[in-house]
């Protein structure tokens, strides 16, 4: 079937070709072909032909407008604005130079700059739920998750059913500690779409917050019956598993997530701190030792082996460790501050004779 369907698009793109051949000055063949080759996802062909368009008609906003766009998902946000700003001279009533733009400033974690433009998309057409989700989320990284969530509930009340929407509003809600809202939200995504595990996860999560521990953990279940990468949903169950004191389970799901993605660390770390937390000191350090083989200059790794190192009571051992994290980020006060403290600590105690060098 796909054969088939790529057959047919192949066809309609050479029959495109021909027509502008025919045709070189009309623009309507461009814009077909181009969108042709935007569906066959063969980009560079669709930034071709709207150059060779923007030759024969520089003021197309269109061609502008796609060239513009090509750009931002080359992440040249440079060249995108370029194009979007040559658009917007050209027409300055159309709303969607004005979203694109902001876009573009949003990338930048220009906030001012993002929203000024969004709300100009706003004042041209309000009824746009996407708008409203991109201020949502301008807000939500900017940890305003009051106003977000305001932006979020008024893209869901011009589109009842969008995904996006949905589930970034479960999030800022989850953020707020309103679980039974986040809950509703990730279960209307789930009955619009039961395949998505990422939203499964969510809810686990959120049932583990709601201390409904046996519906957490059928959700989990689901998700790591689904298709796709599990590193996520086992650490997300093995911290649902700490939290119901579930503490041998916890470790084997930490280290099936090990063995599911050796080369990320987040598990290492967890199952570490797990460790650490009962008192299994030898088997932490050894895990926050794996964590900096693969990744060497991250200073938290080294924090937190200086606490197990001061735990096991090997005081200089933790020091050398805090030093190593200040030596990579040496502009963070709360690394500092814990160093300065444990070493006034050690140096008391050694007047007072009350240690000997390890």
């Amino acid at each position: 079937m796909e054969n088939i369907e790529n057959k047919d698009l192949d066809r309609q793109i050479e029959d495109a070709i021909i027509a502008m051949a025919k045709d070189p000055q009309n623009a309507a063949n461009y814009h077909a072909l181009s969108k042709l080759y935007l569906e066959k996802q063969d980009y560079d062909k669709v930034m071709s032909v709207l150059e060779s368009l923007l030759t024969i008609a520089p003021n197309d906003v269109e061609a502008l407008v796609g060239m513009g766009t090509m750009w931002f998902y080359e992440r040249d946000f440079r060249k995108s604005l370029s194009y979007y700003n040559r658009a917007l001279e050209i027409n300055p009533k159309n709303f969607l130079i004005y979203y694109n733009i902001g876009n573009v400033f949003a990338e930048w974690k220009n906030f001012p700059k993002a929203l000024f433009y969004y709300n100009r998309a706003i004042d041209l057409c309000s009824s746009n739920p996407e708008i409203y989700n991109a201020i949502a989320l301008l807000y939500q990284d900017n940890e305003d998750y009051v106003e977000a969530r305001a932006y979020y509930e008024k893209a869901l009340s011009l589109d009842p059913e969008n995904i996006t929407a949905l589930v970034d509003m479960g999030n800022v809600c989850f953020k707020l500690f309103d679980y039974e809202t986040a809950l509703d939200l990730y279960k209307r995504v789930f009955a619009l779409n039961p395949d998505n595990k990422i939203v499964a996860i969510c809810i686990g999560n959120t049932l583990t917050l709601m201390k409904e521990r046996e519906k957490a953990y059928n959700y989990f279940e689901k998700a790591l019956k689904m298709e796709g990468d599990n590193y996520k949903a086992y650490i997300c169950y093995s911290i649902a598993l700490s939290e119901f004191k579930e503490t041998e389970m916890a470790i084997e799901m930490y280290k099936r997530a090990i063995k599911t993605s050796p080369k990320e660390i987040n598990a290492y770390l967890l199952l570490a701190n797990l460790y650490a937390n009962i008192k299994r000191l030898d088997e932490a350090m050894d895990l926050y030792k794996q964590a900096l083989k693969i990744s060497p200059n991250n200073a938290q790794v080294y924090m937190l082996l200086g606490n197990a190192h001061y735990l096991r009571g090997e005081i200089e051992k933790s020091i050398a460790s805090y030093r190593s994290a200040i030596k990579i980020e040496p502009e963070n006060d709360e690394h500092k501050l814990v160093y300065y403290q444990v070493l006034e600590e050690y140096i008391d105690k050694k007047r007072r004779g009350e240690l000997e060098s390890a």
